[in-house]
């Protein structure tokens, strides 16, 4: 009998156990619908500067389209538009700002002939390191200096992706010496082409998809674009057979989703946090994915009879005296650049014990 009453205890209790699980997870449904509910229905049409096959560098912002109208039950659906598709690879910014489209995703730089320090939170030659910019963005005041920055100009600027280090670039030929750098015809953004010009380099400014051509045709006698992924993809490798290391001009590569400030005022908080917090998640993402797969990908070119090299100190140290003359001027000349790049700075120097210390050389 006493086995009996037991046997319907453990039965009573299973039952009601079943009846509590079943009814929690009604209240969780519920409560998931309600949420959704709350969400404004977004339909933004997304222009990129990338190609979305692009390794870490394209592929971020369509993995968060993905995630948003995954999570957000369809309410969020984020169009991601092909370079030149819908506004020029270079054009997203302006797009954007003038209400062309309502969002865009690009690296923050291509625009700083308008905003001038837009390229520090782009890349800067010397600068942070991934996680350590994602510090400073995050815990060190830069995304509220983003936003002061792109306030003038009608736009609401995500952090929404950062990546490993660029190459120094390819080459059709050897550079041994400074010289060499005088009149070059070389292919760069930002900062960092500022550099270039600075040590007489012919610089210009072309898209991704127009680099292979240029490289092949001699218009150009190297180039610097991303990643060796990234490079690998575009076939750099079967032009030129030079690839200069490490990634001086940007020891990280940031990218952004750009909304139209009206746009972006029009959602409510509980849908802009959606969105803001995944493109936090786009940031691990992409600093995952960048990290995890370049050393294969440098192997594979050096068995496709490229040198792989580094550039030597004395060129280094050139390129970095001629670093802290741009960035001098170009503080001299705009008040936020000043601003933002004093604050990188600040942070980069109370930083520093622990960078020093916390880590393993990186010869150990």
């Amino acid at each position: 009998m006493r086995q009996a009453g037991f046997a319907r205890g453990m039965q009573r209790r299973a039952r009601n156990a079943v009846i509590g699980f079943a009814a929690a997870a009604t209240v969780l449904a519920a409560a998931s619908r309600e949420a959704a509910a709350d969400l404004d229905r977004v339909r933004w049409p997304v222009p990129m500067a990338f190609a979305s096959n692009l390794t870490a560098l394209g592929d971020a912002m369509p993995w968060v389209a993905e995630q948003l109208k995954l999570v957000s039950g369809g309410s969020i659906d984020l169009k991601v538009f092909e370079p030149g598709k819908m506004v020029p690879a270079l054009g997203i910014f302006d797009a954007v700002s003038e209400g062309k489209s309502e969002a865009g995703y690009s690296w923050m730089g291509y625009e700083i002939g308008k905003v001038p320090a837009s390229a520090l939170f782009g890349a800067v030659p010397f600068g942070m390191e991934p996680w350590e910019f994602a510090a400073w963005m995050y815990q060190g005041g830069g995304k509220d200096l983003l936003a002061e920055v792109y306030a003038p100009h009608n736009v609401h600027p995500i952090f929404c992706g950062t990546i490993s280090p660029e190459a120094a670039g390819w080459f059709r030929f050897e550079i041994t010496s400074l010289d060499q750098i005088k009149g070059l015809k070389f292919r760069a953004a930002g900062l960092g082409g500022k550099v270039w010009q600075k040590l007489g380099a012919s610089v210009t400014l072309l898209p991704g998809g127009e680099l292979f051509q240029a490289l092949e045709k001699g218009v150009l006698d190297g180039t610097e674009f991303s990643l060796p992924t990234v490079d690998e993809q575009l076939g750099f490798f079967k032009v030129a057979k030079y690839y200069y290391l490490p990634g001086w001009h940007q020891p990280s590569t940031s990218q952004y989703l750009y909304v139209n400030k009206a746009a972006w005022d029009s959602i409510n908080e509980q849908t802009q946090a959606l969105i803001e917090t995944t493109c936090m998640a786009a940031v691990t993402f992409a600093i995952a994915k960048a990290e995890a797969l370049q050393g294969p990908v440098l192997s594979k070119f050096e068995s496709e009879g490229v040198k792989n090299v580094k550039f030597s100190d004395e060129i280094l140290r050139a390129f970095e005296a001629a670093t802290k003359e741009v960035m001098a001027e170009e503080a001299e000349k705009d008040a936020l650049f000043k601003k933002v790049y004093e604050s990188q700075l600040a942070f980069q120097a109370a930083h520093k014990p622990w960078k020093s210390l916390g880590y393993l050389p990186r010869d150990w």
